[in-house]
């Protein structure tokens, strides 16, 4: 079974390695056990059900909330030669009597289903009757009236699915998913017991900044950046039918290829936008969040937030439309304070504890747009993650930021906690810390405490962001079964016992931030292809998914186009070895861009696949591009190491093939924290005068200056990248 999944994930998929925690996802649902995935968009989860699916018998039912994403993942499938069908109300009577056929005749490997659909009588007696393998649950966070897009239906999927086939392992997968949604989740689906694969949230190619939200000059700024961005593909959220219209037109006067979507529009107008995006027809789409799961694009390049979103968690997901190649996506979002409380204004008509819910969230986006603190640290600690160093690639770690000693302030917040015995949330203590008396706090005679007032001169607000700092260093935490309450964490108690210096960030004060404050923050990225090749081969992707009906990725993703475009294979075979390709592909779509390929060799006098250093490691060029894209940015090596799931010795296995194919990399920012200039001369000079630079035999020379291997070789990355590129 584990040769047949190994080869079916190359022949079909084209991939010649999991990613993640893939495998083991694959491997427990083969087991026919039940499992829940919490992985961020981008990271592969749809192949954690698809490919299982190939390799059962039967039928694998997939629920999922949109029928645009079922069209366009069914539409996926069948390019890569899966049988593949949906069952929802767009079909005819004839076309939904045919699905089911194909279904009970088991030639279909996955049936998309809507959780309206799988209520009706007709289809729970149809499914009966087929021959099942597995249900997948998609966005799974639907579940949750805990999470940002709760659906009632969701939460009857366990009791239909009891009815249809009782013994059936259920696989769960959502990308967005709070700790208290995760347990609501699988309380729901009677899933307590289930293997949980939980990967991390941090999308590490995303680049995250807030900008204020002034009237005239936000729609300069925007105009601006899509500029800057030419021919690249964007999505713009905004929160109305009539704000979508009025930006779409706006973009399109300053000759932007730019057009609307909504529920509102005409079905075939919107079925035409979105297949115009998909296939490069348009560069922008300016959508509400209906828009969100429709699409599975992975070359989105940036995704901007014109209006603040109702909550953290789908902020977060629509981010997660930039960047699923895995290249750069910048995540931009124009914010004022005034639109939050518009939403609240929209949630008053909700049930008291919905209301309360809602405005929860809506306190939390606020607060991610105007903290100091490293933006990737807040998502990360707001998902139940930490994240010890900042991240040096948001708007905040990129600026200069007015940092204040928080020793005391952070013991005030924790004794406060500890006061109220750690059954409160932020609101009540910061009115403790204030000294702020109302019923409540009298109630419980909190006004007693010692704590009470010892922060009246701090405002308000200030201690807010304090106790929030204090959660994403760690010392406080959320309470998973109390929604709000906070607890100290052992890092908290020990900090009480013995407090010591920790830096704080102030908020930003976007209210009264100037016009033109917000400088746009330039992010470069590394290029490590021929880009004249890669245009070439791009027009030519448009021109064969234009002739075969599909959208351009779906021939091949921009990271396969960059490594053909790194190693120019001009073999079937070697064209096969691409990450993302396989011999079904090539069979497919392959012809033409061989023929490219090859003309540009021979007229360029380029060396090919089969003669370049890099070819052993074709398959890898994805996670090199990523590489050489963290060096530019000067991140640590230890920590691109961790970013990427591997060792320290794999990472540099993987940036001395980048720096002996031909790229240069500089590291001297690293290397200056591990080595002071007299041991790197002492490298220098050996490095200049030996006869071979293998690492063996510089440690034998240099015995006496115990250097550790992994200097040794990452001053060699140093100077060969110096002197031989």
């Amino acid at each position: 079974m584990e040769e047949k999944v190994k080869a079916d994930l190359k022949k079909i998929f084209g991939f010649s390695q999991f990613r993640g925690n893939q495998e083991l996802i694959v491997d427990n649902l083969l087991s026919q056990k039940n499992t829940f995935v919490i992985m961020p968009t981008g990271a592969g989860k749809s192949l954690c059900y698809q490919l299982p699916a190939v390799v059962k018998e039967g039928t694998a039912i997939v629920i999922s909330p949109l029928i645009a994403l079922m069209k366009n993942q069914v539409d996926q499938l069948n390019a890569i030669g899966i049988n593949a069908h949906f069952l929802n109300s767009t079909l005819n009577k004839s076309e939904a009597t045919k699905v089911k056929n194909e279904v009970l005749s088991q030639k279909t490997k996955l049936l998309y289903v809507a959780p309206e659909s799988l209520t009706k009588e007709e289809n729970i007696a149809f499914l009966k009757s087929a021959k099942l393998s597995f249900v997948a649950i998609d966005e799974a966070h639907c579940i949750s009236e805990w999470g940002h897009d709760f659906r009632p239906e969701y939460r009857k999927i366990k009791s239909i699915v009891a009815q249809i086939a009782p013994n059936l392992p259920i696989i769960a997968l959502t990308a967005t998913a709070t700790p208290k949604v995760q347990q609501d989740i699988q309380r729901n689906l009677q899933m307590e017991e289930a293997d949980l694969f939980k990967s991390s949230f941090n999308r590490t190619n995303l680049y995250y900044e807030v900008r204020p939200k002034q009237k005239n000059e936000s729609k300069k700024q925007l105009i601006k950046f899509i500029k800057n961005h030419k021919g690249k593909s964007g999505i713009i959220y905004c929160l109305s039918r009539k704000k979508v219209e009025e930006i779409a037109e706006l973009l399109k006067v300053n000759q932007i290829n730019a057009a609307p979507y909504h529920a509102g529009l005409d079905s075939a107008v919107r079925i035409k936008n979105q297949d115009d995006f998909l296939n490069e027809e348009l560069d922008v789409i300016v959508a509400t969040i209906a828009f969100g799961m429709g699409i599975d694009k992975p070359d989105v390049r940036y995704v901007i937030h014109y209006d603040v979103p109702k909550s953290l968690e789908g902020y977060y997901q629509e981010t997660g439309r930039a960047g699923r190649d895995g290249l750069e996506g910048h995540c931009l979002m124009f914010y004022r304070y005034d639109d939050i409380l518009k939403l609240d204004k929209f949630n008053k008509d909700k049930p008291v504890t919905e209301r309360e819910n809602a405005r929860v969230l809506l306190q939390e986006m606020a607060a991610y747009a105007e903290t100091g603190v490293c933006r990737r640290k807040f998502i990360l600690n707001y998902f139940g993650e930490t994240f010890e160093k900042d991240c040096g690639y948001c708007d905040n770690c990129k600026r200069e930021r007015e940092i204040f000693e928080g020793m005391d302030y952070i013991q005030t917040a924790l004794e406060a906690a500890l006061q109220t015995n750690e059954r409160f949330g932020i609101e009540h203590l910061v009115k403790v810390i204030i000294g702020e008396t109302n019923e409540y706090v009298s109630s419980y005679k909190h006004d007693l405490l010692p704590v009470f007032g010892k922060g009246k001169i701090v405002p308000e607000k200030y201690w807010t962001t304090i106790i929030r700092q204090a959660m994403i260093f760690d010392f406080l935490e959320k309470d998973i079964e109390a929604y709000g309450v906070l607890k100290l964490t052992p890092r908290g108690k020990a900090f009480l016992e013995a407090p010591y210096s920790v830096n704080l960030y102030k908020d930003h004060d976007y209210e009264n931030a100037e016009e033109n404050e917000a400088p746009e923050v330039v992010v470069t990225a590394g290029i490590a292809y021929d880009e004249k090749l890669f245009e070439l081969l791009k027009a030519e992707r448009k021109k064969v998914a234009k002739s075969k009906g599909l959208p351009p990725y779906v021939i091949f993703q921009d990271p396969s186009l960059e490594e053909m475009a790194t190693v120019y294979p001009t073999t079937r075979e070697e064209l096969a070895q691409i990450n993302g390709v396989g011999m079904g592909k090539v069979s497919k779509f392959g012809a033409s861009f061989l023929r490219i390929i090859s003309t540009y060799v021979e007229e360029n006098d380029i060396e090919t696949a089969s003669d370049v250093v890099v070819k052993s490691s074709g398959s890898r060029s994805k996670i090199k591009i990523t590489i050489i894209q963290q060096i530019d940015r000067k991140i640590d090596l230890d920590e691109i190491a961790n970013n990427l799931n591997i060792s320290m010795t794999e990472l540099l296995q993987e940036i001395e093939q980048i720096i002996y194919s031909g790229t240069k990399l500089n590291i001297d920012y690293y290397i200056e924290h591990i080595m002071d200039e007299e041991r790197e001369e002492l490298l220098h000079d050996y490095f200049m005068n030996a006869e071979t630079d293998r690492i063996k035999e510089a440690l034998e020379e240099l015995e006496d200056e115990d250097f550790a291997e992994d200097e040794l070789r990452v001053y060699r990355i140093k100077f060969i990248s110096e002197h031989a590129n």
